[in-house]
């Protein structure tokens, strides 16, 4: 960490120490619990005698700024445990981290009348914490469980300069705008509904629209590149689960078993063994490989609810998902096709820029040092063979294999997590599958984990934020509305509406009472491409008056004109 990040670091979590001090002042019987420093700022967790509304953290912030004014130092000292139980005692929490921690002493910082236990490290007086604002509350459960206490998080944000905070502020502002979340209601895309089932989403026509658009392009795609899909079950017997190792590696994150003919059945969190199945349903060849198999598959985990977060954190989603089976010698060239794919992908929806990560062995992890150095360098060669820079993400493989991760940037600045190419030296081993090879005798195939989109749910909620609701005109669930001036053009503005849905343009006519000005605002607030106003002028002349969502007036064109130009933007995907 370089000086001016962790100059930084230390004011945002000395910050957090100035908040825990002025919601004392004001909330003396409050329990607290931890704050840290984060990513743009801090937060500390509160167990307090009532929610907190705005005019509360107006006042907390108001103390926050008397305490640095004050300039306070930041005092440090080292205690025994059982000197620490005493100063906490009426702090529940401190009493159960004090349990947890190695040793005899415990570290301490205070200034003024508030002390905390803490391990630092502080900036000298708090005079010298900067430009801050006191952002939000949120609910969070302690340590993460949701069968511990619910507490509330004050999040706030802190940087060097007014003008840094005030940029950041602006993006958060830009930010509560494109929320998928509030937009998803606006725009009628989808819903949840928590009292049935919390982190699984229902789609609505729009909403199921767009992601059949998405996952057809998907199709196309894939038959293009030489992918094979296919479907395969939602559940599967213990027994598959135990051979894949899901059951001893990953249970926590399944759904408890159901009981079929007495025997334990799980909902699949993956596809992989299914997919291994169909692989090994005959004997292979090597002049089969590779063998690319793909599937549009909802697959469900276990997610505390304390971190879902609409379509972005869910407990059933579906992943674009492939397994690719090859020979030693096919493997980088299909780690190259699936980069080479990806970019297809990113391109269409409008994703310039992205990061990559290369992800290193693990602590423990399944296969030879010879079998992971050679995938890294698989790996490295075809991000290089591609002019794609990468950071290194130490330790950050999966105990089975490398990997290669992509996270793509939105309009804002936010990474987001999207295509994974993997390997995987584990399943392979676990469900013993072979190829016969050209001297006749069983050699294992190289096996490759790869998903372009990710969740396409999660995929969906990037995609509503980075837009903005206005999705390009392929993807647009309407993508021209006929606005008729008066009831006596309905029936022509039908028929232009007949003639673009002829073309598949997705087209609907507003035929309501109401007038023209207040049509055309709605089919905006909905983010329709295409408002075409019909009257008694086009009607004679047999056009459309073209206006666009961004209240541009294109004018009047024939429909064969708007036609040829809606084609166009849709073959190009602008």
């Amino acid at each position: 960490m370089d000086s001016n990040n962790e100059r930084l670091t230390k004011m945002r979590h000395s910050a957090s120490h100035i908040m825990a001090e002025a919601v004392l002042s004001l909330f003396p019987e409050a329990k607290f619990a931890i704050g840290p420093a984060i990513e743009n700022g801090f937060y500390y967790d509160f167990d307090l005698p009532r929610s907190l509304t705005p005019e509360d953290l107006a006042g907390v912030e108001q103390k926050m700024r008397d305490i640095i004014a004050a300039d306070e130092p930041f005092r440090h000292e080292e205690a025994s445990k059982e000197e620490a139980r005493t100063l906490f005692a009426t702090q529940p929490f401190k009493l159960e981290l004090i349990d947890d921690i190695e040793g005899d002493k415990v570290s301490i910082y205070g200034q003024g009348s508030f002390v905390d236990l803490c391990a630092g490290p502080h900036v000298e007086r708090t005079g010298e914490v900067k430009a801050f604002k006191l952002t939000s509350v949120a609910g969070a459960y302690w340590r993460g469980d949701e069968r511990r206490p619910m507490l509330q998080r004050i999040y706030g944000a802190l940087f060097e300069t007014q003008a840094e905070l005030d940029d950041y502020l602006h993006r958060l502002e830009d930010a509560a705008q494109r929320d998928h979340r509030r937009l998803g209601r606006e725009l009628d895309l989808f819903s949840f509904h928590e009292e049935y089932g919390p982190g699984l989403a229902y789609w609505h026509p729009k909403g199921a629209r767009v992601r059949n658009i998405i996952e057809d392009f998907w199709r196309k795609e894939h038959y293009r590149a030489g992918y094979e899909l296919i479907l395969t079950p939602h559940i599967g017997k213990a027994a598959l689960w135990e051979t894949s190792g899901h059951l001893d590696f990953y249970r926590e994150n399944m759904y408890s078993p159901m009981q079929v003919d007495e025997q334990d059945y799980y909902i699949k969190p993956m596809n992989c063994p299914f997919h291994i199945q169909i692989y090994s349903s005959r004997t292979r060849s090597y002049r089969e490989l590779p063998i690319r198999l793909a599937e549009m598959a909802t697959v469900y985990r276990y997610e505390r609810s304390g971190v879902l977060h609409g379509l972005l954190r869910v407990r059933g989603f579906t992943q674009d998902d492939a397994h690719i089976f090859c020979r030693p010698d096919q493997v980088e060239d299909e780690i190259g096709r699936a980069l080479d794919l990806m970019t297809v992908f990113l391109k269409a929806f409008g994703f310039a820029d992205y990061r990559v990560y290369l992800a290193t062995a693990p602590d423990k992890s399944t296969g030879s040092p010879e079998d992971w150095q050679m995938a890294e360098d698989v790996l490295r060669s075809a991000c290089h063979a591609r002019g794609l820079d990468y950071s290194l993400d130490l330790g950050g493989g999966v105990f089975y294999g490398p990997k290669i991760d992509v996270k793509l940037l939105d309009v804002l600045g936010r990474e987001w997590q999207c295509t994974t190419v993997q390997f995987d030296f584990n399943l392979p081993e676990r469900f013993g599958i072979t190829y016969v090879g050209e001297d006749g005798r069983e050699h294992r195939p190289f096996m490759v984990h790869r998903t372009l989109l990710g969740s396409v749910e999660r995929f969906m909620g990037v995609l509503i934020e980075h837009y903005a609701g206005a999705f390009p005109l392929w993807l647009a669930p309407v993508q021209a509305m006929v606005v008729p001036i008066a009831d006596r053009h309905v029936e022509y503005g039908r028929g232009v509406a007949e003639a673009l849905r002829q073309e598949d343009i997705r087209v609907e006519v507003d035929d309501r009472n109401e007038r023209m000005n207040a049509k055309i605002r709605d089919a905006q607030l909905q983010k329709v491409p295409y408002m075409l106003v019909v009257g008694d002028k086009e009607a004679e002349a047999g056009t459309v008056n073209v206006r666009l969502r961004s209240g541009e007036n294109i004018g009047a064109i024939s429909v064969a004109e708007l036609l040829a130009r809606v084609q166009r933007e849709i073959d190009e995907k602008i």
